[in-house]
């Protein structure tokens, strides 16, 4: 099979995935990035810091090689940016809020892909300490985290999964949660960032959950509401079996057998395997009400 220089990071399963699924061509790659470059022109208000190739294919990717969408892509990501400049300065790990967020938990990132080749991550809502970071300093640290993931090729292709347990999630921790906080994370993350989300599963949501839900679903694209499954955690095991499909409750479990790791670890020392229990390096079994419970990671 014949590949662009740009997809030498893809394995061959992943790249006739590209072809089939999203449209991507080798033979017309540098075509489709410059038919997207060549749009700049006209939203001149817009500062486009970053324009090289690789850069540019991750949008296209995000929208399957639709060269408009993926313009419109592009420009929301860097207009988010400028529009709310203060969510990106320091936007590092190092930065007291960002470090606390990923300390605990926003996000958790499986060391395993589903079955589809896409990324977990996982949240545990009540680990959020609303004394150390507000839900500003989780969004971008969720924001930091999809910035190195995507990175890599076969996450653009691939995309994630994105799995939030609400066990113990408490009435005061949900006060916090403003329309115009909950606002400016669909924004951020549906309409401005070149990520691929195969589904936004909630388990184990109280009653006041479904109720902000209501409050958030009008911003939400209509493909985004189908991905975004309300219903507690039951799940039907004969559409499970029709769809092939896992449920996202059946990952859970395996915290106990495999580390969640923080995306910047790389870069970071302290962002070490890690297990979620205070005052341990270890990754003991954990059950799924100890899982729900904790409330900061021992990184």
């Amino acid at each position: 099979m014949m590949t662009h220089t740009l997809q030498s990071g893809l394995r061959a399963d992943t790249l006739e995935k590209a072809r089939v699924e999203l449209c991507e061509r080798p033979d017309a790659i540098q075509q489709d990035i410059q038919e997207v470059r060549d749009m700049i022109v006209t939203r001149p208000d817009i500062g486009f810091l970053r324009t090289d190739d690789a850069f540019v294919l991750r949008f296209l990717r995000a929208r399957k090689f639709h060269h408009f969408e993926a313009f419109k892509l592009l420009a929301q990501y860097f207009e988010y940016r400028q529009q709310h400049l203060d969510m990106f300065k320091n936007f590092k790990a190092t930065d007291q809020g960002i470090r606390q967020a990923l300390r605990n938990g926003f996000p958790g990132v499986l060391s395993h892909s589903d079955h589809y080749g896409r990324k977990i991550l996982v949240i545990f809502a009540s680990n959020w300490d609303q004394i150390r970071y507000t839900f500003v300093d989780i969004l971008r640290a969720i924001l930091l985290s999809l910035e190195t993931m995507i990175e890599e090729p076969e996450l653009q292709v691939n995309g994630f999964v994105l799995i939030i347990d609400w066990s113990n999630f408490s009435f005061k921790q949900a006060s916090k949660l403003t329309p115009g906080m909950l606002r400016l994370a669909i924004e951020g993350l549906q309409d401005s960032f070149p990520a691929r989300f195969g589904g936004v599963h909630f388990v184990n949501q109280p009653w006041f959950i479904h109720a902000l839900y209501t409050v958030i679903r009008p911003f939400l694209k209509e493909k985004t509401r189908k991905r975004v499954p309300i219903g507690g955690g039951a799940w039907n095991p004969a559409k499970r079996r029709q769809r092939g499909r896992q449920h996202p409750a059946t990952f859970i479990p395996r915290l106990s057998a495999r580390p969640i790791t923080s995306p910047t670890a790389n870069h970071h020392h302290h962002h070490r395997r890690c297990c979620r229990l205070t005052g341990t390096t270890e990754n003991p079994p954990l059950s799924g009400r100890s899982l729900g419970s904790c409330r900061r990671c021992c990184c």
